[in-house]
């Protein structure tokens, strides 16, 4: 009797951190949703099936990356290109894991590993939010409800999208192409306010593909360039900041 009311103990404090895990995870999946159908539409307009987005959405789990992909995919840039591109944009998740995986000092590596293969910007902030339940028993299934919430809810988004892409009329269709350029204008904002020499290294990375692309290089390679070496050039553009400060 003993052993069945531990067992049944630990049962409901798994289920409970699963519940307090989706529930964090929530605000996540409302802010997905929207963007997840509007990828699947874009990824839809270039030729892409429904399964090669969604399974798209299932290996990359990155929303920057996977529009950036779409819009390269759009002009007929080459896959050495695209990787290359999103790798460069997505780097910051390799510092985001070490961040994450210090974090959780509490908790055995082999469940940590995992947990690092969901993170986003979204994920990573909102687990930051809650780092007493890294110190809690069974603080592991809160952070992986947390980020299967977050992830099931972009990956079925894409689906979705590409399902309304193949139905949607022809001209609605089209108009969401600007989605794209609103999604990264959207990611750039935040950071200009913050520190407007951010806006400077923008503009160089433009000015960088239009010159790379003047000269006759191809368009996928002319963004590799300009991501390359105007992030590259804001090491010393905000570095001189931080000295000044």
């Amino acid at each position: 009797m003993e052993s069945q009311a531990i067992s049944t103990t630990a049962s409901s404090t798994r289920l409970h951190m699963i519940k307090r895990g989706m529930i964090a995870g929530f605000p996540i999946m409302l802010g997905y949703l929207p963007i997840a159908l509007t990828y699947g539409v874009l990824a839809s307009r270039t030729g892409m099936t429904n399964l090669e987005l969604t399974l798209m959405s299932v290996l990359v789990f990155a929303g920057a990356a996977q529009f950036l992909a779409v819009g390269m995919v759009a002009t007929g840039t080459g896959i050495i290109e695209i990787i290359i591109a999103t790798f460069v944009l997505n780097f910051r998740h390799f510092v985001m894991s070490l961040s994450f995986v210090n974090r959780l000092k509490g908790m055995a590596l082999r469940a940590k590993l995992p947990l690092t293969l969901g993170l986003t910007d979204e994920t990573f902030t909102m687990s930051a939010l809650y780092k007493d339940e890294a110190k809690e028993k069974y603080g592991s299934l809160f952070y992986a409800s947390l980020i299967l919430t977050a992830y099931l809810s972009w990956v079925g988004g894409s689906y979705l999208g590409g399902v309304l892409g193949d139905v949607m009329p022809a001209r609605l269709n089209d108009s969401m192409g600007v989605a794209l350029y609103a999604m990264f204008i959207g990611l750039l904002i935040p950071s200009v306010k913050k520190d407007f020499k951010i806006a400077g290294i923008a503009v160089l990375a433009m000015l960088i593909n239009f010159i790379c692309q003047f000269w006759g290089m191809s368009q996928g390679w002319a963004i590799v360039a300009g991501t390359v070496l105007a992030g590259f050039s804001g090491i010393w553009i905000l570095e001189d900041e931080e000295v000044a400060e």
